[in-house]
């Protein structure tokens, strides 16, 4: 994350590189195509350009017992966001206070709390108290506090607007290549390699093994993926799942990275997803397993070879 680049949360002053900003406001789940465009509208406005973001997804604070598959958790997002160019993010804890402000006192937060000098809305944007605010409400309350108002159109992806749910239901069926589309980069994940029972090892095929987050929907199977280890990109396969040839246990992801040897326990990787080989099956014997794990490496590097999408950690 660059060192100019600023996270301002609740009960911190509102840095000078801040002031005056110009906040594209929304969610950010995934910082997909259609939520860069919003911010590139804020990174084209002349000011200092930032995003106004919310800890945690309001939909946790509305519905707590449907949980939520986070396309970026907290630490991806911003790295993402910091890696657009942005000055900085205004980050707001989303409970209770919050979601009891009217519209007028949503608007207020903005002009007094986070001294903006504008915002960027996207076309279906509600907000303040029971969503009763919509774009041309902001548009209203923003000129009365001499506040800039911008109101960006969808992103269309086909017919349909580029979206979140869209990227989720994606990843769910394995489908990369429209996941990836819709957020114009690779997707991907960040997380502590563990131990594991170096079963890998044994078989030719040592992984670094990681846990990812227990709301993570992501479909059980094998993938082509790209790992920053060292500063540097390492092409490799995957497998997200539960091991049936072995143990069926809680769901894992277990990289192999072609042409490395290394420690990498307890250190956190950054590994994005570059396609969909096959899903997680469970085979009679360990011959017959490894010659699929051939067939799999093989693919893997045949995809990574082709693959032009655009890299947001490497």
């Amino acid at each position: 994350m660059s060192p100019s680049f600023v996270v301002c949360r609740d009960g911190e002053s509102v840095p000078e590189s801040l002031k005056g900003a110009v906040a594209a406001i929304g969610n950010f789940d995934g910082v997909h195509r259609g939520h860069q465009y919003l911010l590139s509208m804020a990174l084209n406005s002349g000011k200092p350009a930032a995003a106004l973001t919310f800890e945690p997804h309001p939909r946790t604070f509305f519905q707590p017992d449907r949980p939520l598959f986070r396309l970026t958790p907290e630490p991806v997002k911003l790295k993402i966001l910091a890696r657009l160019g942005l000055d900085g993010v205004f980050q707001r804890r989303f409970g209770g206070n919050l979601a009891a402000l009217t519209a007028a006192g949503f608007v207020d937060l903005l002009a007094n709390d986070l001294q903006l000098s504008g915002v960027v809305i996207g076309h279906d944007f509600h907000f303040g108290r029971g969503r009763e605010g919509n774009p041309a409400r902001m548009a209203e309350l923003c000129r009365e506090r001499g506040l800039e108002c911008l109101i960006a159109p969808a992103v269309v992806e086909g017919t349909e607007p580029v979206s979140s749910s869209a990227i989720r239901a994606a990843l769910e069926a394995g489908d990369i290549a429209t996941a990836n589309r819709l957020l114009g980069y690779r997707w991907f994940v960040q997380a502590e390699v563990r131990h594991g029972d170096k079963r890998g090892r044994v078989l030719g095929y040592p992984t670094a093994n990681m846990r990812l987050p227990d709301d993570c929907r992501l479909r059980h199977g094998i993938y082509a993926v790209r790992a920053i280890v060292a500063g540097r990109p390492v092409d490799g396969v995957a497998s997200f799942g539960r091991r049936p040839t072995f143990d069926n246990g809680a769901p894992l992801l277990e990289v192999h990275l072609f042409d490395f040897s290394g420690d990498l326990y307890g250190q956190v990787l950054d590994v994005e997803f570059v396609g969909w080989i096959r899903g997680e099956e469970r085979f009679d014997g360990i011959d017959a397993l490894i010659a699929q794990m051939d067939r799999d490496s093989a693919e893997a590097k045949r995809m990574l070879a082709e693959d032009k999408t655009v890299s947001m950690i490497g």
